[in-house]
């Protein structure tokens, strides 16, 4: 595989373009005025993919007060739509809309520090030629009175990702050499492994930058952790594009999808064994079901504040997750058993 050897150096400070998909929730305007706010040489371009699908005129509305904190920037922002296609066709579309060099990727729930532009600045300034990518410092802020919940940790944990799109900063020639997202990743998940995965195995570095960007964690209702395993799916397609080891080269936890497959089969052959009547084996089973279901429960309940709702939600969610979790991974490897690893797809 050719990789950057022809990459231009940066001199100066190198041009940039911020790209935001976004389903305009009321955060984007915090968003935008943080952009506005920070100190620094500010973007040549701003692109906001409008990502709801086929918004109405009513929804359209919904822009004018994001767009209005942007005030001498407005004149560099323009907003394109995304069609509902997902977060990462919608970086597509907005990557090429622009003609910068380098383009920051932000998520439209993420607040960039008040030195963010010239951090960035420093950050392309150092990049080497070989430099295809350079990740932002992402500061969650989390409750000081209590323990945090399942859902707080679980955004947290972002703190730690690698690549993750929240603030990552790409060469535009990178992008173009693996060709952008991977627009089969239809959620805000492991497309952002995937393509620095892809832009590692190209040849180029990716590195971590000094800029900071806080990621507040969103409102959540009682079943988002349950939404939340349709990402088994995607992991499936990672599994055929990058192969058995790619959690370990994107460094992500392995999760837990082996238990959430042993816990349903167990609960599954208990009714079985319960319907034809062979009552000590589906006790068995059912016992195995249990036990495997409550430990799952208390391995979310012990590190959160342990309050009557949190309890509620973790024993409730902790009996559906499994099984959700097992269908959808299913689903994921029917639907991409087509699908080739990328290094095939691009060839030597």
């Amino acid at each position: 595989m050719t990789g950057p050897a022809g990459a231009p150096g940066t001199a100066g400070e190198p041009g940039y373009a911020v790209v935001v998909p976004t389903l305009v929730r009321d955060t984007l305007a915090d968003c935008l005025a943080s952009l506005v706010a920070a100190h620094g040489p500010k973007p040549s371009e701003i692109v906001l993919v409008d990502d709801r699908p086929a918004p109405a005129n009513e929804d359209r509305e919904a822009l004018e007060h994001p767009l209005s904190v942007l005030g001498d920037l407005r004149h560099r922002t323009t907003v394109l739509p995304g069609g509902g296609r997902g977060p990462a066709a919608a970086r597509n579309t907005g990557a090429q809309a622009v003609a910068a060099p380098w383009i920051a990727f932000l998520d439209d729930d993420v607040q960039v520090g008040p030195h963010w532009c010239d951090q960035l600045a420093d950050d392309l300034a150092a990049a080497a030629p070989d430099t295809g990518g350079i990740q932002g410092v992402i500061a969650v802020p989390l409750p000081g009175e209590r323990r945090p919940t399942d859902w707080e940790r679980a955004t947290a944990g972002l703190a730690q990702a690698l690549w993750i799109t929240a603030d990552m900063v790409y060469r535009t020639e990178a992008l173009k050499q693996v060709g952008g997202f991977d627009e089969r990743f239809p959620r805000a998940f492991r497309e952002d492994a995937d393509l620095a995965l892809r832009v590692l195995d190209a040849g180029w570095r990716i590195r971590r930058g000094r800029r900071t960007t806080r990621h507040p964690v969103r409102p959540a209702d009682r079943w988002v952790s349950l939404r939340q395993q349709r990402g088994n799916a995607d992991d499936a397609l990672m599994l055929r594009l990058h192969g058995p080891d790619w959690w370990r080269k994107a460094a992500a936890p392995r999760g837990r999808i082996r238990r959430h497959a042993a816990i349903t089969a167990a609960g599954a052959a208990a009714c079985l064994l319960a319907a034809a009547g062979r009552r000590r084996a589906a006790c068995l089973a059912a016992l195995t079901w249990a036990l495997g279901t409550a430990e799952f429960a208390w391995a979310r309940i012990a590190p959160g504040p342990r309050t009557r709702d949190e309890v509620v939600t973790m024993l409730l969610t902790s009996v559906l997750i499994p099984p959700a979790a097992t269908r959808h991974r299913l689903e994921g490897l029917w639907r991409h058993r087509d699908a080739r690893p990328w290094t095939e797809v691009v060839g030597p």
